[in-house]
């Protein structure tokens, strides 16, 4: 039986958790597209609004970003919610999602890029105006947490969003090569292919190997993205339906048997064993040594995916790592899991 202390205690609880949580139950839109629908390219002179729908941005990574998109020849808006510190968020749940609102209204930006990652993007899903996002389509880059924001978008509205670098992992020829080549030219293919690794931080680390699962060529729309976030979605209006698709994913600082846990609960669940390849990017921080105890990353990945016989490959340039190449959720491609290379089937862009 609780006594007095404890039962104003729990009250108390109750009521700050409410308070920081703002939350409604989701409503599925009656309108929920079902056409996909592709954003206009952006070109040099576009205005990047800058978001930061999870964690707060640091002024310093702030002002590095708009750095290097000035120097891509792009300019930049960002409000000052982006700098804003409510708990580990960069603002309340429902100024972030006005800050994602917004950008998609306000006819002066052109495209919107996350300044960074870090929790927070599925606390705002339901606060989203989708049909304004589906009326003012625009190109969204981001990965990580914003795996959430990527996948309810596409889902709700049909619009393609861009798994990619965002504002602090920006300062890398490579992902700038693939984020120009992906989101700034209309191209009818595009073949991705890895980054040449020679530091000896990557060629030690077994994380960084590159290895085929299982040989093969796979061709399919792209879903797919953190894998912790992907798992986040199950159960939600907003999970991933990998019927058919070619699934990549990708995670960072994760023990192999949380990673083996993970991918247990995609394979009992109804659409992940329906895709047609699967390709990981590097999971950074993930790999333990061998010991009696344990598996490696390597041992879990393999356990878990070549019993589902379809082209897949671990070690592609994505993910929490220097060299990350952008995504085009929702676009056709080939995966190549023998080459490792993925080849965009179709444009991307208008």
């Amino acid at each position: 039986m609780l006594n007095r202390r404890s039962f104003v205690n729990l009250a108390a609880l109750f009521s700050a958790t409410s308070v920081l949580s703002h939350f409604q139950p989701y409503q599925i839109p009656s309108n929920k597209s079902e056409i996909r629908i592709l954003p206009k390219r952006l070109k040099k002179g576009d205005t990047i609004g800058l978001i930061a729908p999870g964690y707060a941005a640091k002024l310093e990574v702030l002002q590095k970003t708009i750095q290097i998109l000035k120097s891509l020849g792009f300019k930049t808006y960002h409000t000052n919610r982006v700098l804003g510190n409510h708990g580990y968020f960069s603002n309340t749940d429902i100024e972030r999602a006005k800050d994602v609102n917004e950008m998609f209204t306000n006819p002066k930006i052109d495209g919107v890029l996350c300044i960074r990652g870090g929790y927070g993007c599925t606390r705002i899903l339901h606060l989203l105006d989708y049909e304004n996002i589906k009326n003012n389509p625009k190109v969204l880059v981001g990965f990580s947490d914003v795996t959430a924001l990527i996948s309810a978008i596409y889902k709700e509205t049909g619009l393609v969003a861009y798994h990619g670098p965002v504002g602090s992992t920006l300062d890398d020829t490579y992902s700038q090569k693939y984020l120009e080549k992906v989101v700034a030219r209309k191209k009818n293919t595009l073949t991705i292919k890895n980054a040449v690794l020679k530091e000896k931080e990557f060629l030690n680390d077994p994380v960084y190997d590159r290895y085929t699962i299982t040989d093969g060529i796979a061709e399919g729309e792209l879903a797919g993205g953190s894998l912790t976030l992907i798992n986040a979605l199950i159960g939600t209006p907003h999970e991933i339906d990998f019927t058919n698709k070619i699934v990549f994913l990708e995670d960072v600082e994760e023990a192999p048997y949380r990673i083996d846990r993970m991918l247990t609960q995609l394979l009992e669940g109804d659409t992940f064993t329906k895709a047609k390849g699967i390709m990981f990017g590097v999971c950074k921080g993930c790999d333990r040594q061998k010991e009696k105890g344990n598996f490696t990353l390597r041992e879990v990945i393999m356990d878990r995916i070549s019993s589902l016989g379809i082209p897949a490959a671990y070690g592609m340039s994505f993910g929490h790592v220097p060299n990350n190449f952008t995504i085009p959720v929702g676009v056709k491609a080939s995966f190549d899991a023998n080459k490792m290379t993925l080849k965009l089937l179709e444009p991307a862009v208008l």
